[in-house]
């Protein structure tokens, strides 16, 4: 992924850093406004000697104290003096617990200890900083050296710690800060991770990178299970969609300036994607050109090529295969007198045998001295091998690609399944992708969910089309 995909992730999954980010900040605003105030007091004391009648005394006892003195601020986080603080100021607590409240410090180079204490009312700290400073000065004058029964260390409180004004935390702005940014960064990770973890094919441009294999045409949107199948080209030629199959068909006339393609295979990778509807479009836009074209329903486990037409799928290729009739007894013409339909007639229990025959060959062999382009209708690539069989019976294969179901693996295993049978892969056919600028002028700039379901209420019954058959449900 480069710089713009991971853009495009955090765009498209923005509600997701958004909640997560409010979230954080909410969670941490509610935590810090619910924790009880805290209040700082400081107290300090000094450390010296008790005596030094000479310079060199001085010097000694200087250097004696400031090499004690760290261990003395040590001692007002232990029993030694907490145990005391505890009985005077009758707290229900222990030393250890009483411990984490209090930070005892010799800055560098001094000989004082600033005595730290907190606690959640602002008297009950300046009391408790001056009870471990009263505490630790007794318990260093004890434990110190004595010489004539006087300590060689004397001991002051130098500051008494006064009753905070103002509690120091929570501090629920920066909480709550911290909070957002947890949040935020949390959903950009989740976001980009799904990303990453996402193999759905969701535009024509992803296709384009996935394979080497060129995108000859994007079929877009449109909206409504009832007109999203069909012959849109013959029912609505000005739709964007039927501009875009017509696209699809120039780009077919110069894929090979050496030899035109004249026989084709339309299928897809799994089952759903578009595949029949555009086998029936693509080959009206052919016959508008005058050329002679044959569609032949050759889907043998789910033909669909008789409903979306309206036309009798009684009798059509297995028949023709069987030896019950010839090409042209089962061949209907439908629409446009340029375009001839093979439906696929009855369901045969061995399609696969029937679509390897020998008689299949023939079949395809008779129908290119007939027609200008022959377009099959094959099953999916990935369920069976129909697809990949009848693509080396023909110039090659174009694979639909569903931009809403598909998957990157599911398209690569596809176009490898007809490597494998050295059947070429004419190139994919993106469907289903989302509106572009070309659809605000060949058709209706996209609207909303309420637009939409306004327009449906008032829009008028529409005429029923003669001579094409309305889509397939």
């Amino acid at each position: 992924m480069d710089l713009r995909d991971y853009v495009a992730a955090l765009r498209k999954r923005w509600y997701i850093v958004a909640v997560l980010a409010i979230i954080g900040a909410g969670a941490a605003f509610a935590q810090a406004h619910a924790s009880p105030p805290q209040y700082r007091a400081q107290s300090t004391v000094f450390v010296s000697i008790a005596r030094g009648a000479t310079t060199q005394e001085l010097v000694q006892g200087s250097t004696f104290t400031q090499d004690i003195v760290q261990s003395y601020a040590k001692l007002a986080t232990m029993p030694v003096v907490l145990d005391q603080v505890i009985y005077d100021l009758d707290l229900d607590t222990t030393p250890k617990a009483l411990a984490e409240e209090i930070t005892a410090e010799n800055p560098l180079d001094t000989v004082i200890i600033e005595i730290d204490a907190v606690a959640t009312t602002s008297t009950g700290a300046s009391d408790l900083a001056n009870s471990v400073a009263d505490e630790l000065t007794t318990t260093i004058t004890n434990l110190s050296p004595s010489s004539n029964k006087k300590s060689a260390v004397e001991v002051t409180v130098v500051a008494r710690a006064d009753p905070p004004q103002e509690a120091f935390a929570p501090r629920t702005r920066l909480a709550a800060l911290v909070g957002f940014a947890g949040g935020f960064g949390l959903g950009v990770a989740i976001a980009v991770v799904r990303a990453l973890l996402d193999t759905r094919v969701r535009t024509a441009a992803e296709l384009e990178q996935l394979t080497d294999m060129g995108l000859l045409g994007a079929i877009p949107r449109r909206r409504g299970q009832r007109r999203s199948r069909g012959a849109v080209t013959a029912i609505d030629p000005h739709n964007v969609a039927a501009e875009a199959y017509r696209r699809l068909q120039t780009n077919l006339q110069f894929l090979d300036a050496s030899a035109r393609v004249r026989s084709m295979v339309v299928t897809s990778s799994i089952g759903g994607e578009g595949k029949s509807t555009t086998s029936i479009n693509l080959a009206l836009a052919i016959a508008e050109q005058g050329q002679r074209v044959l569609l032949v329903d050759a889907d043998m486990r789910r033909p669909a090529v008789a409903d979306y037409c309206g036309l009798e799928g009684a009798a059509g290729l297995t028949t023709v295969l069987i030896g019950k009739a010839e090409l042209d007894d089962v061949v209907q013409v439908w629409g446009d007198a340029n375009l001839h339909v093979l439906t696929m007639g009855e369901i045969p229990p061995n399609p696969a045998q029937l679509i390897g025959s020998p008689r299949m060959a023939d079949l395809l062999k008779e129908a290119l001295d007939a027609y200008d382009v022959v377009i099959l209708d094959s099953p999916p690539l990935l369920p069976v091998a129909d697809g990949a069989i009848l693509s080396r019976l023909t110039d090659g294969a174009l694979v639909v690609a569903n931009c809403r179901t598909i998957h990157r693996p599911q398209v690569l295993e596809a176009i490898d399944s007809l490597e494998a049978v050295d059947a070429r892969c004419l190139g994919i056919v993106a469907n289903q992708v989302r509106d572009t600028a070309a659809h605000t002028y060949y058709g209706q700039p996209e609207q909303s969910w309420f637009a939409r379901l306004l327009s449906g209420l008032v829009r008028p019954r529409e005429p029923r089309q003669q001579g094409y058959p309305a889509a397939g449900s």
